[in-house]
């Protein structure tokens, strides 16, 4: 269970980036953080995982033995503990690309083991069946040992997910995981995501309402830094136009109740939010 209690990120002038933003996020869903460019949805996510000290708030994992892991208000010591159960899937796959496949996943492992250990010995033959096992589930254990710099961008980012897979973590952040991807290999990849949420929560950060609507369980959308919405992935038009911009002098929409009936989605707004969203 992730936790995000009331977190505020704000400049040296006193103007917040991130204002007051506040969920929970559980087992079974999956979960999009959607606005424009600069709203603060990477922002957010930059905040959960601990790359950005939020001046406010609280953030907390929880395991299912009751093991809570913060990345705020924590020494480097327990950040680090943290990040170990946060599987993070990049908007660009960060693999390392003069490595091979395998090699890429088994990285994911890398925090739990010691520095010694890493260096004069590496992983066990069992951690290389796990990956092996991470590598299956995303179609990608026939290209164990190809080099990482050989691989497609949809390719590229599946070996993400399943270095994010072999890491066993408590929750994973995806920002932007699709968004350099054509059509096709961006289905493969929410296709891949979606059934990963029944066991662990995922969120992630995304541009495309359509895609959203399809796969994801919830939706939460981010304004000027502050959620103006969280409630059913299928977004009606107006919600959008608020999300992503409208006029300036309409009121923020409150945040739907949970059990609210979900409008339809108006697939027109969503093809215009779609091209005119940038990252």
């Amino acid at each position: 269970m992730l936790h995000v209690s009331n977190i505020v990120v704000k400049l040296p002038n006193g103007k917040r980036l991130v204002d007051q933003v506040n969920f929970t996020v559980g087992r079974g869903e999956f979960v999009a953080i959607l606005g424009s460019s600069g709203a603060g949805k990477s922002l957010t996510l930059r905040c959960i995982v601990g790359l950005t000290r939020p001046s406010e708030g609280e953030i907390k994992l929880t395991g299912p033995n009751g093991r809570v892991y913060q990345t705020t208000s924590v020494g480097a010591r327990e950040l680090r503990r943290a990040r170990r159960h946060i599987g993070l899937i990049f908007q660009g796959s960060n693999l390392v690309k003069r490595l091979t496949v395998l090699e890429n996943v088994m990285l994911g492992r890398l925090g739990h083991i010691s520095p010694i250990r890493s260096w004069l010995i590496g992983f066990k033959d069992a951690e290389a069946r796990d990956a092996m096992t991470a590598l299956d589930r995303v179609n990608m254990a026939h290209f164990a040992a190809r080099m990482a710099g050989s691989l497609s961008g949809g390719e590229m980012q599946r070996v993400s997910i399943a270095r994010a897979i072999y890491q066993r973590p408590l929750a994973y952040l995806a920002d932007e995981p699709i968004s350099s991807l054509d059509p096709k290999n961006a289905d493969a990849i929410m296709s891949i995501l979606q059934p990963l949420s029944r066991e662990t929560p995922v969120i992630g950060a995304f541009h495309q309402p359509a895609a959203v609507a399809k796969y994801c369980t919830r939706a939460l959308g981010i304004r000027l830094g502050k959620l103006v919405y969280d409630g059913p992935a299928q977004i009606s038009a107006r919600e959008l136009e608020h999300i992503y911009g409208g006029s300036e002098c309409d009121p923020y929409l409150p945040v739907r109740q949970p059990g609210a009936k979900p409008p339809f989605f108006d697939s027109g707004v969503r093809s215009v939010l779609e091209e005119g969203v940038t990252v």
